[in-house]
């Protein structure tokens, strides 16, 4: 029974240190907007030896911060302190970092959370021989039960505010010293699981978000993690104007980490001619005059409703291609086609006399016509054609005198 009980010991610590581990590991969270100023609140009595005091802050869930109270957690081991967890500017935005446990206090973004926590390290206390000292002079210790303690002054030279947050526009300015760097070097222990129920509770709870309190938690710290309803809650003080989160806060964003809006990506310039505002490629346009250019020649694919042949010396018509009502030329000195009658040319008339019956039977004295001569080549001329006429005529009479 013993064993059985000693291996379920085991196996419930290994589940808590997973799911601390795990919550541990979500710390990429990123919000656009700055969480609000850090309520102002008293410290609860310490409830004995071996706790040590965790300062409350700022979570997000549901879009809306919510105040995780500080309270007072048993150190997990001795020797051990707790470095807060803290907002810090990444670039894009907000980035949550989670708090841990570690030998020494690493940086938690230089925000003064008080009672030992003023930015840098830690004033509320120290370890000695195995016990842990408080220092009263920063922390709520009652004397008769906790032994352990002393008083130092602390002198807190940085400026106390109540900013949350580290970088961005208006945020703290702080960076890690070289002691800050080396204590996140060592070994590191994430929240215990009490502390991760602590701000479970807290998220579930309405009135601990920001847009229900405005910036006034009506808990902002408890003696003990998860106890709300401890007549030792301790509220936060009325201070200053209520927060409210505007409608966008992502102006909060440093001009310098955020890229410059150029109107051109989501509106077209006037001097720059808009996408899509130039005619296509083989659609016509009907009506519209073609701009001249020298040596412009049409894009491809595009119709020019009636264009214009362009005249060329030389010019000849391209083969297989009828010209229609296209006068001949008419070449001087050259004569008419074989066995085609010239139109409109006209012919020589003979004189209305009536041959005599001699003349009728002998046909070879008649001239044949003009047009039925064998020589195409040459034009017959029409001088003397002429002239035969005037002698044929003077000698038809003489032959008309021979018979009587």
């Amino acid at each position: 029974m013993r064993i059985i009980s000693s291996i379920r010991s085991a196996l419930f610590a290994l589940v808590l240190l997973a799911m601390s581990a795990a919550a541990y590991a979500q710390v990429s969270i990123s919000i656009s907007f700055a969480p609000p100023e850090l309520p102002v609140y008293e410290q609860p009595l310490c409830p004995g030896e071996g706790y040590l005091w965790t300062p409350g802050y700022w979570a997000y869930a549901d879009d809306d911060y919510y105040w995780v109270p500080g309270t007072w957690v048993m150190v997990p081991e001795p020797g051990l302190l707790w470095t807060p967890a803290y907002w810090g500017w990444g670039g894009n935005g907000y980035v949550f970092n989670e708090g841990y446990w570690g030998p020494q206090v690493g940086f938690y973004g230089g925000i003064s959370y008080g009672y030992g926590y003023f930015g840098q390290g830690y004033e509320g206390g120290r370890w000695q021989g195995g016990q842990f000292y408080y220092n009263r002079s920063v922390n709520n210790v009652n004397v008769t039960n906790i032994h352990n303690v002393y008083n130092t002054t602390i002198i807190n030279n940085t400026t106390v505010n109540r900013i949350s947050y580290n970088g961005g526009n208006g945020g703290i300015t702080a960076r890690p010293r070289p002691e800050d760097e080396g204590a996140a070097r060592e070994r590191h222990i994430p929240p215990v699981a009490i502390q991760m129920q602590h701000a479970q509770a807290a998220r579930e709870k309405p009135e601990l978000r920001a847009s229900v309190n405005h910036g006034t938690p009506p808990v902002a710290a408890t003696p003990k993690p998860g106890a709300f309803s401890d007549r030792a809650v301790v509220p936060a003080k009325q201070t200053g104007a209520p927060y409210t989160r505007a409608a966008n806060r992502a102006a909060v964003e440093p001009s310098a980490n955020k890229p410059a809006a150029h109107p051109e990506n989501n509106a077209v310039r006037p001097e720059q001619p808009a996408p899509n505002n130039r005619p296509e490629v083989n659609r016509a346009e009907p009506n519209r005059p073609p701009t001249v250019e020298p040596n412009a020649r049409p894009e491809p694919n595009r119709p020019e409703p009636n264009p214009q042949p362009t005249a060329q010396p030389n010019n000849r018509p391209e083969p297989n291609r009828a010209e229609p009502s296209r006068p001949t030329t008419v070449e001087p000195n050259r004569g008419p086609e074989p066995n085609r009658p010239e139109p409109n040319r006209p012919e020589p008339v003979p004189r209305p006399q009536t041959p005599p019956t001699s003349e009728r039977s002998q046909p070879q004295h008649n001239p044949p016509p003009a047009e039925t001569r064998s020589a195409p080549q040459e034009r017959p001329q029409p001088g003397p054609l002429k002239a035969e006429e005037k002698k044929q005529q003077k000698e038809e009479p003489k032959r008309d005198e021979n018979p009587k």
